[in-house]
């Protein structure tokens, strides 16, 4: 396509185009009902289309309420260019393609192609799907019940998106059954490829016009961690991310690598699969697998005592065994290999299985360099493959490109992963920009800390970008009033989180509930829980539930008290009276024992910085605009926000935090907050005293 818009102007009249279809008697607002121009909304959409015609890269923050997602579609269609979206999560993914996108392509009467494309892990995969009716894994009635549910809609569906599953959670063990992996797809190979949904959804992408996916996916293809049916990035004139704030701590699992105790547990089971096709082959190959798990149990065993994440280090140190157990998974590894490679050829599940150890194997070995000597030589090391040489089938893993890597161990509660993460994302972020010769739009509604975009344009590998900073046009000062309660003694003390309900009771009582309380730990959000618990509302408490379920089972309630930690500061959206106040604990600082920013952390310290102001504050200012940002969805929305910790008041950085809040008006008087919530009652702009506090 090329650069011309879907007017027939010149690509430089994009940006009169996007303002025009913004304006008060534009395509918008003659089409959709309720639509309201907004002057914040059509300066955005302008600096997109802008950014659109010149191929420039632009980091726009959209406060909430600007209307940041017709103001990127808008220019987005117009462009005449092919354009891909990428959402923060799949659940905003489905309703921007479902949703807002039918919305605006109509309204501008445009009949453009699109495409929704995601995962490979949320398509069907009809090869294992008939693999697992074969042989049926499943003791719990509930699994086999929802496994039956999906055979029986394997037989409708024409995507193959299991979205489409009513009531199949994220978490399902019968996910894993039904899906492919990059590692244990057989690609043309599979008996099913011609009907494969995968290879038509990528297609369907490949033709359409714009493309909407998630971070994941187009991290995924940057980091070539996915192999595909056909790349989808060198065709797109430009890329817009929205929810753009999660791409650094995201790109960082994608531009590393990881091998868990489930991964090898998974090729076992393929393997003993894969069985039934060679008559023979389970005598062979069922003892190596024994092996392979027991070696992995093992290894586990010796991890107790453990925090849930450490440095490589920490890992070694903590059992005289531990090097002993590491090799002897490599060990297993390379004895199911030299297994694998006399019956590669008899059937693709083999050779499948054989290519996946290999690359295991390179994953184990390059987790091991950080310990000199750990692997070196003899047939237990994860480097001595029992196969010939493949070349470059496997590509260098992209994390050895960047300045410095972290090893690190995570423990579940039967299993371990081991990985490979870059302190620094920026570069291969910059790389892939320049090579795509595109637009890159970054937006979202939590960009700046202090005012200041500098930071995340850095953290992106942006060095001399377009900034644009849209404030929310909600009127914050009258619509919401930010509670700094007096005489809360510092987070570390013990008492804290009881002090914290015992400060925040009486306004949860003013309000009648309708309340999120979200905490920086599962551990504090448990004593809440308690102490909270025989109250005048209902309780909603994370992990009683899931929570697409809590949500519905909130809003429903009408008076509420919901208590969330990390998964409930974003993306979750509950407008009007159902939802009144919002009560933080703590600043969300990330822990500082995690591997990842410790070794983040020191980095700064050996450039001469200081680590944390210049990592620790701006995350955690970017996290609690996040958490701010569930009080205010609408314009008629009203409420108070309860802000806990004594440190925004008492530390000189509290006043980053402050500033990078929308314009709330503050109080330490707790009459104030209950005069506010009293039926009838509307603050008064008082600037004096916002600042004044």
């Amino acid at each position: 396509m090329n650069r011309e818009t879907a007017s027939g102007g010149p690509a430089r009249a994009l940006p009169a185009l996007t303002a025009r279809a913004l304006d008060a008697g534009g395509a918008l607002a003659g089409s959709l009902p309720g639509f309201v121009p907004r002057p914040a909304q059509q300066r955005l959409g302008v600096a997109i289309a802008e950014a659109m015609a010149d191929r420039a890269a632009l980091v726009a923050e959209a406060g909430t309420g600007t209307g940041k997602t017709f103001a990127y579609l808008v220019p987005a269609l117009l462009s005449g260019q092919r354009v891909i979206v990428s959402t923060g999560t799949k659940a905003l993914q489905d309703q921007l393609y479902h949703r807002d996108l039918p919305l605006v392509r109509q309204a501008l009467g445009l009949g453009l192609r699109t495409a929704l494309l995601k995962g490979r892990a949320n398509y069907l995969c009809l090869h294992r799907l008939a693999l697992a009716q074969g042989s049926p894994v499943f003791s719990d009635r509930d699994q086999i019940a929802l496994f039956e549910r999906i055979v029986a809609w394997s037989r409708r569906t024409r995507r193959g998106d299991l979205a489409e599953v009513e009531g199949l959670p994220e978490d399902s063990p019968v996910r894993g059954l039904v899906t492919s992996t990059a590692e244990n797809c057989l690609g043309s190979d599979c008996p099913f490829w011609q009907d494969c949904h995968v290879v038509r959804a990528r297609a369907e992408a490949q033709a359409a016009d714009l493309v909407v996916v998630n971070h994941h996916l187009l991290l995924a293809d940057l980091a070539i961690k996915e192999e595909g049916f056909g790349e989808i990035l060198p065709g797109a004139s430009a890329f817009v991310l929205d929810e753009a704030h999660q791409l650094p701590d995201l790109a960082s699992q994608f531009f590393g690598e990881s091998l868990s105790a489930r991964m090898l547990v998974d090729l076992g089971r393929d393997v003993i699969g894969a069985c039934a096709k060679l008559a023979g082959s389970l005598a062979a190959l069922s003892p190596p697998v024994r092996a392979l798990e027991l070696a992995i149990k093992q290894l586990r065993a010796d991890c107790e005592g453990l925090p849930q994440r450490g440095a490589q280090t920490l890992l070694l140190a903590h059992h005289p065994e531990m090097p002993a157990r590491l090799r002897g998974l490599a060990e297993a590894m390379a004895v199911l290999a030299g297994a694998l490679l006399p019956v590669k050829e008899a059937a693709p599940e083999f050779a499948a299985a054989l290519a996946r150890l290999e690359l295991f194997q390179q994953r184990l070995r390059h987790w091991g360099e950080g310990a000199p000597g750990l692997f070196e030589g003899g047939a237990d090391s994860p480097g001595a493959l029992a196969g010939e040489d493949d070349g470059d089938e496997t590509p260098a893993p992209v994390a050895g490109e960047t300045q410095g890597e972290v090893r690190w161990f995570e423990l579940t509660q039967r299993g371990f992963a081991l990985s490979v993460t870059p302190l620094d994302v920026a570069g291969p972020l910059r790389r892939y920009r320049e090579q795509s010769r595109a637009a890159w739009i970054f937006t979202s509604a939590t960009l700046a800390v202090g005012g200041d975009l500098r930071h995340i344009a850095w953290k992106l590998g942006l060095d001399a970008p377009r900034l644009l900073l849209e404030e929310s046009p909600f009127d914050w000062p009258r619509q919401a009033l930010a509670y700094l309660p007096k005489g809360l003694p510092e987070p570390a003390a013990r008492d804290y989180t009881a002090r914290v309900v015992e400060a925040v009771r009486p306004v949860l009582e003013a309000s009648k509930g309708r309340a999120f309380l979200l905490f920086t730990s599962h551990r504090a959000l448990r004593e809440a829980a308690t102490l909270l618990e025989g109250g005048p509302w209902p309780l909603f408490v994370q992990g009683t539930a899931p929570r697409a379920a809590l949500l519905e089972q909130f809003r429903a309630s009408g008076n509420g008290v919901l208590l969330g930690a990390a998964s409930f500061w974003e993306g979750v959206d509950v407008a009007g009276e159902a939802l009144s106040v919002v009560v933080i604990d703590k600043l969300p600082f990330a822990a500082p024992d995690d591997p990842v920013l410790e070794a983040r952390l020191e980095a700064v310290r050996r450039r001469g910085g200081n680590p944390f102001l210049a990592e620790q504050v701006p995350a955690a200012a970017i996290a609690l605009k996040q958490g701010v940002g569930r009080l205010i969805r609408r314009h008629d929305d009203r409420g108070v926000l309860v802000l806990c910790d004594p440190r925004l008041l008492g530390k000189p950085y509290g006043r980053v935090f402050l500033a990078s809040l929308p314009p709330l008006t503050r109080t330490r008087e707790l009459a104030e907050v209950l005069a506010f919530l009293a039926p009838g009652t509307a603050p008064a702009h008082d600037e004096t005293r916002r600042h004044a506090v």
